[in-house]
């Protein structure tokens, strides 16, 4: 028997410490190499580490929330031979920190499918259940291996984590506590812990411009309507976000000082050619900014094809870092639930978003006349140390003009004589 210390990796891009979300394993469990022992976060990306050997646990360093520096102890592990890894330094040795994909949970089985030695077999080892059931069973308190799995293997589905499930011991008699006063306390650690501190950081160091203007969509949406209607059956229709985005590459070849990266450190501003949109992407772990690359060089297609793919890579955790950094100027939307004006907060280091409020048929004056049209606000912020109130108001009456008339979006912009 040997003791072998395995240190928290050096995750790379500069990485000093590294934040423990949920320990996979603890002290007395025996672990498997390569099994996921532990998920950590740093400022780019989540990242499951596995064990470097196999043997049994005897202790961990960090509960969920704390931050452990690179090359500290993380954990200890009794091997079942005299033989390890050559150092700690090469067991550290993780891939490219990269977000965890978040599988699909398999169909789940009929009743009386599953034998009790799969069960078991699912049930020894790794906890099988998907990254988003990981995140509710610990804000609800849940240990997860005591949760029996309906899926196929022991596979704990969203359904397993009810109330009243395993896991979850009921609430009986006269010490039970009333639903309605029930509390709970949620760490704030991870994705949300990062959100929260970019969030204030912007807007503590960034003095917001906003400006909101009315946009008469209807001409846009006859377009978008006569586009869907080409496409063959299954293909998934055009939305208003990759005719935003082309309009935007457009007019930002006249305003270059809204396509810039602030670099705080050296006090210069980055002017960017090629644009790289950031999409701001709800997903189960909270707001994540996939980019969009060179937005400049695609095609309204294109466009549409890329945006869904990042999406979706994000909501499903597969993105990877560099997937998630890089965007020159954002763009976000709440969809249905867009409202008539938003207030968005700056993707820094950038110097401007962009946010598309809800689509409503209102009653409105229209070449002299009372009409029905479908109007949709734009809500944008600046940062106003770098992009003046007059020049930030002429970007957005540019890109309302391109909206109202989509057609200019296609033609190319006339050569100065």
């Amino acid at each position: 028997m040997s003791q072998f210390v395995f240190k928290m990796p050096d995750l790379g891009e500069g990485t000093v410490e590294a934040e423990i979300v949920a320990w996979h394993t603890q002290p007395g469990a025996d672990v498997a190499e390569d099994q996921v022992i532990v998920e950590v976060m740093t400022d780019k990306a989540a990242v499951e580490v596995p064990a470097p050997v196999s043997g049994r646990v005897l202790s961990i360093t960090g509960a969920p929330g704390d931050k452990v520096a690179v090359g500290t102890p993380l954990i200890v592990f009794e091997t079942g031979t005299a033989t390890a890894p050559a150092s700690a330094a090469a067991a550290a040795t993780v891939p490219p920190a990269v977000f965890a994909a978040a599988k699909a949970p398999a169909p789940a089985a009929s009743e009386g499918e599953l034998s009790g030695a799969a069960v078991e077999a699912g049930r020894a080892g790794r906890v099988m259940t998907s990254p988003a059931n990981r995140r509710r069973a610990r804000e609800a308190g849940i240990d997860l291996s005591s949760v029996a799995g309906s899926g196929p293997g022991g596979r704990i589905l969203r359904g397993d984590l009810n109330p009243t499930g395993a896991g979850a011991a009921p609430s009986h008699g006269m010490n039970a506590v009333p639903a309605a006063a029930a509390t709970s306390e949620i760490k704030v650690i991870g994705v949300r812990r990062l959100i929260a501190e970019r969030m204030s950081a912007a807007k503590r160091d960034i003095p917001h411009f906003a400006y909101v203007e009315e946009v008469d969509v209807t001409e846009l949406e006859a377009l978008r309507a006569q586009l869907n209607a080409k496409l063959a059956k299954g293909e998934p229709g055009l939305t208003y976000l990759p005719l935003v985005i082309l309009a935007l590459v457009r007019v930002l070849e006249s305003f270059p000082q809204c396509n810039v990266l602030h670099d705080a450190a050296r006090g210069v501003l980055v002017r960017h050619r090629a644009v790289h949109v950031g999409i701001a992407t709800q997903t189960p772990d909270g707001l994540k900014v996939p980019v969009l690359r060179n937005a400049q060089a695609l095609d309204l297609w294109e466009i549409a094809a890329q945006a869904r793919r990042v999406s979706e890579r994000a909501r499903s955790n597969k993105a990877t870092r560099d997937e998630l950094i890089g965007s020159t100027i954002t763009i976000t939307s709440l969809g249905k639930l867009g409202g008539i004006v938003s207030t968005p907060v700056i993707n820094a280091p950038e110097v401007a978003i962009v946010g598309l409020n809800k689509a409503v048929d209102r009653p409105v004056v229209h070449q002299g006349s009372i009409a029905v049209r479908r109007i949709m606000n734009l809500s944008s912020s600046f940062d106003h140390r770098f992009v003046d109130g007059y020049d930030a108001a002429a970007m957005i009456q540019a890109l309302k003009e391109l909206l109202e008339h989509p057609a200019m979006i296609f033609i190319p912009k006339a050569k100065s004589p």
